[in-house]
C-alpha cells in the first residue's frame, strides 16, 4: 500500500543524497508502470543536477487533442521540502491505484497529462538536506546556487500590461494574453539557468491548471486581482476545503498577521505583493492559471510526520487536478477540417484570451454560467457563439469552424489601386 512506499521512501528521501535518491524513487516508479509514464528534463541547474519531471497520462509521450495538462511542481526554494515529498508519493500513488483499476486513477490518469516536478531548484534542495533542519539556517537552500529565488525571478509582465492599459494599447496593439518577453531578457544576467529552464518548458506544454508547493505557510495563495478573481478564488477553494487542515486557518498564519480572508485562501497581491512572480508571469504569458499552495509552517518536516502529511493531501491534490476539466473545451479548425493552430479564443467580459495549441485544441477555466465565445485567427473570419458552463464534472463542449477571410484579398485590390493611379497605368488586378 502507500503507507509502505512512504516508509520505504522516508529516511531515505530526507538524506544528503536527496537527489540521487528521488531520481532512483522515480526510475522504480516508471519501471512499475512505463506504459503510463514517462521521465524527462527541463535543464540543468547551476551545478549541473539535472531538474527532473515525470508525465503521467494514458499517452505518456505526446500530447493528445482534446486531452489538457496539468502540472504540480514543488521545491523552488530548497529548504521546503514537503511538496518535494507530496509529489513524490503522488507518482507512486497514481501508478499504484491505475493498476488496480481504482476507477477515479484511470479517470484521471487518461483524462489529464499530468507533468510532476518534484524539485525545481535541485541545489538549493541539497544544500537544505546536508544541513538537516531549517533551524540551522532559514535561508539554507532557499535560493539556487547563484543566490537567486527563483518564484520572483521571472520576467515583470504586469508592469508592461498595466502600462499598455493605461495608455489604451490594450487589446488592440498590446495582447491582454501572452504578453511577450521583454527584448533585454536573453542578455539579462540577473535570471537563473532555473528560471530559464522553467520557461521554456512552460512555452513547450499547452498547460491548463498549475500549482506550485511551497511551505512556511499553511494556505492557498492565488495571484493576480482581476476579472478572474472568483475563478482563482474557486481554484484556491477547491484545494484548501479538501485538505484536512487548511480549512481551519480562517485567520492569522505561521508568522502572526492576518493573511487569510476566510477558507485558508489569499490574493497573493493584497497579502505579500512581488513582481516578477512565477504565477504572474505563468498568467500572463502562457495559458496556463498557477497557484501557489503553502503546505505548512514547518519547512522541513521530520519523515515521521509524511504519513499524517499525505492524508491531509492526498485529497485536496486529487480534487485540484479535477479543476483541469471546469469551464469550456474544444477545437478550432477551418472549413476543410484543418487545425488552426494559435488562434485566440476570447469570453466577452472577461479581458483575458487564451490560444490554441499546434493541434488547435483549447481549454478555458470558467466558471458556471453563459458565456459569449469568440474565436479569431490571422486569415479567418471569427466566430461568435454562446457556451453554457453548467455545475456538473466535465468541461462543455465548445469547438469552431473558421471560414477564410476575403480582408486579405480585399487590401491587395485596394493597394494595387492605390499603386496604378500613381503611375497613371492600368491595375493588374482588374486585368
Amino acid at each position: 500500500c502507500i503507507f509502505n512506499l512512504l516508509q520505504a521512501q522516508g529516511s531515505e528521501s530526507l538524506s544528503p543524497e536527496a537527489y540521487h535518491r528521488q531520481t532512483y524513487l522515480m526510475k522504480s516508479v516508471n519501471d512499475e508502470c512505463p506504459n503510463i509514464t514517462r521521465i524527462y528534463s527541463l535543464g540543468r541547474s547551476a551545478n549541473g543536477l539535472e531538474i527532473m519531471a515525470m508525465v503521467i497520462s494514458g499517452n505518456p509521450t505526446e500530447h493528445e487533442i482534446g486531452e489538457p495538462e496539468f502540472r504540480f511542481t514543488a521545491g523552488l526554494h530548497g529548504n521546503e521540502a514537503m511538496g518535494r515529498e507530496m509529489i513524490l508519493l503522488l507518482m507512486q500513488y497514481l501508478c499504484k491505484e491505475y493498476k488496480d483499476r481504482n476507477p477515479r486513477a484511470q479517470q484521471l490518469v487518461d483524462g489529464i497529462r499530468i507533468h510532476l516536478v518534484p524539485s525545481l531548484n535541485p541545489d538549493g534542495h541539497e544544500k537544505a538536506f546536508e544541513a538537516g533542519s531549517e533551524l540551522s539556517g532559514w535561508t539554507t537552500g532557499h535560493f539556487t546556487q547563484d543566490g537567486f529565488d527563483i518564484f520572483q525571478n521571472f520576467p515583470d509582465l504586469n508592469s508592461i500590461l498595466w502600462d499598455a492599459e493605461d495608455k489604451g494599447m490594450v487589446p488592440k496593439l498590446t495582447p491582454n494574453h501572452h504578453v511577450p518577453i521583454p527584448e533585454n531578457f536573453e542578455t539579462n544576467s540577473s535570471i537563473a539557468v532555473e528560471t530559464r529552464a522553467i520557461i521554456s518548458w512552460m512555452q513547450s506544454h499547452p498547460f491548463v491548471l498549475g500549482a506550485n508547493f511551497q511551505g512556511g505557510e499553511t494556505i492557498v495563495a492565488y495571484p493576480y486581482d482581476s476579472l478572474h478573481e472568483s475563478l482563482f478564488r474557486w481554484l484556491a477553494v477547491s484545494y484548501a476545503s479538501t485538505h484536512l487542515s487548511m480549512v481551519q486557518n480562517l485567520h492569522g498564519s505561521c508568522q502572526g498577521d492576518t493573511p487569510s480572508g476566510g477558507h485558508g485562501i489569499v490574493n497573493r497581491a493584497k497579502w505579500k505583493p512581488i513582481t516578477g512572480s512565477m504565477n504572474d508571469f505563468s498568467y500572463l504569458h502562457t495559458n496556463c492559471f498557477e497557484l501557489s499552495i503553502f503546505l505548512g509552517c514547518d519547512k522541513f518536516p521530520h519523515q515521521s510526520e509524511l504519513a499524517q502529511e499525505w492524508e491531509k493531501n492526498r485529497e485536496a491534490m486529487i480534487i485540484f487536478m479535477e479543476q483541469v476539466h471546469r469551464g469550456i473545451r474544444g477545437i478550432v479548425k477551418d472549413q476543410q477540417g484543418n487545425a488552426i493552430a494559435n488562434a485566440t479564443v476570447s469570453v466577452e467580459g472577461i479581458n483575458h484570451d487564451v490560444t490554441t495549441a499546434p493541434t488547435g485544441d483549447y481549454w478555458r477555466l470558467l466558471n458556471p454560467g453563459e458565456y459569449r465565445v469568440t474565436a479569431r485567427a490571422e486569415g479567418f473570419s471569427s466566430v461568435t457563439k454562446v457556451c453554457v458552463v453548467g455545475y456538473q464534472s466535465g468541461a462543455t463542449a465548445c469547438s469552431f469552424n473558421l471560414a477564410k477571410s476575403n480582408w486579405d484579398r480585399i487590401k491587395q485590390v485596394g493597394l494595387c489601386h492605390h499603386e496604378a493611379s500613381s503611375s497613371h497605368s492600368v491595375c493588374p488586378c482588374f486585368s
